[in-house]
């Protein structure tokens, strides 16, 4: 059989993530925080355009790069939320998830040699993305003390010659760090200076709780062109399942990701490419109930963390806490392993998202406040017992 495998394939470890997922699913009466999957349906308003392609017999494939009444809309939505135009019928591509249009772009880049800086921890397929792409993933850790926020000198320190794209995903998974215009300013100049390209990872860019709205970097001058945007349904409209994304960035780089597309997919959903364009277009009342949702329930853990003493950055972006353990002496797999089989309360230990998450958990608050209660309760008792 090892024969027949790819030897880069099997080199490539499973996800972090899954382990505790998999370990709880065999367990009963299990407290679950570690799904990054909003609790909330899809709105019905979008549930509705979907019944209503269905009825109407929009069975079919769309063109390649989406229905175009959608791309146009997601070039509004984008010029509209950050600022940044793409043109819909050359540098717009609707996807099947914001999977796919990390997984395209890294492939259209990417040389055998090239180098991709991912400042971690990072969403967990970045890096072996990177690698089935052909190019070398170079990690910057970032530092608790910074929020987990990427500086001019971490990322000074960790460009090469050989250095051919950035991955900035703010808000951030696992930390929900976020990185203001005032943070990515400083980076500008050199990424520029470098001839560095940035894939902006934007999937969270909906969820956010400073009262300012998201800033993506292709919004500053000499950017937009070296720049690709990552975005979808799944986080900011609770769609999932739909499985819809999309990116957006210049010309040159778009037509190549579509080719890619063409071969691997022929297109993205036609039910929630209808879906989607009542969700960008009639929706906004919706994020905005969800992501208030979302703000309480941070504010109860932040709470929480500061009861327990256990220290933790106030993050203002995603739904996600990153608390530190270090002070009990254990790894985050000790003590994930450890509360899961002595409380039942799976949490995901924060090295599954690069080896400066060691020392934290990653906690989701895309759960009921009924349950993040308990899972406090399960928490305290194991904290208490240690």
């Amino acid at each position: 059989m090892k024969k027949l495998l790819s030897d880069k394939i099997v080199s490539i470890p499973p996800s972090g993530i899954r382990k505790y997922f998999d370990a709880a699913a065999m367990m009963k009466g299990v407290v679950s925080l570690g799904v990054g999957e909003p609790d909330f349906a899809s709105p019905e308003k979008i549930r509705e355009a979907g019944k209503r392609s269905l009825d109407a017999g929009q069975t079919g494939y769309t063109s390649n790069s989406g229905l175009t009444e959608l791309r146009k809309e997601i070039s509004n939505y984008v010029k509209r939320t950050s600022g940044v135009e793409h043109c819909p019928e050359k540098e717009v591509l609707v996807t099947v998830g914001g999977s796919e249009a990390i997984d395209n772009t890294l492939r259209c880049i990417l040389n055998p040699g090239d180098e991709v800086l991912l400042p971690e921890p990072a969403f967990v397929s970045y890096h072996p993305l990177t690698i089935m792409a052909g190019g070398t993933p170079i990690s910057i850790p970032l530092k608790n003390e910074n929020d987990f926020k990427l500086t001019l000198e971490e990322l000074q320190e960790y460009t090469t010659p050989k250095t051919k794209a950035l991955i900035l995903s703010f808000p951030n998974n696992p930390t929900g760090a976020v990185m203001t215009r005032e943070d990515l300013a400083p980076l500008v100049d050199f990424i520029i200076e470098n001839d560095i390209y940035v894939i902006s990872d934007e999937i969270y860019a909906e969820l956010t709780y400073t009262g300012e709205p998201h800033v993506s970097i292709a919004s500053f001058p000499g950017m937009r062109e070296r720049t690709v945007i990552i975005n979808g349904f799944s986080k900011g409209f609770a769609m999932t399942g739909w499985r819809l994304g999309w990116v957006s960035g210049p010309q040159g780089i778009i037509e190549q990701v579509l080719k890619l597309h063409q071969y691997a997919v022929m297109c993205a959903p036609t039910t929630a490419q209808h879906a989607a364009i009542v969700a960008l277009t009639q929706c906004d009342e919706d994020v905005k109930f969800m992501r208030d949702a979302y703000n309480e329930r941070r504010q109860f853990l932040v709470k929480e963390f500061a009861r327990l003493d256990l220290p933790c950055f106030e993050p203002f972006g995603a739904f996600y806490m990153f608390p530190s353990i270090k002070r009990f002496g254990m790894t985050s797999d000790e003590f994930a392993t450890r509360l899961l089989e002595e409380h039942k309360l799976a949490l995901v230990p924060g090295d599954a998202f690069g080896e400066s998450g060691e020392g934290f958990l990653r906690i989701s608050y895309a759960y009921s406040m009924e349950e993040l209660k308990e899972a406090i309760v399960r928490l305290e008792r194991f904290i208490n017992s240690l």
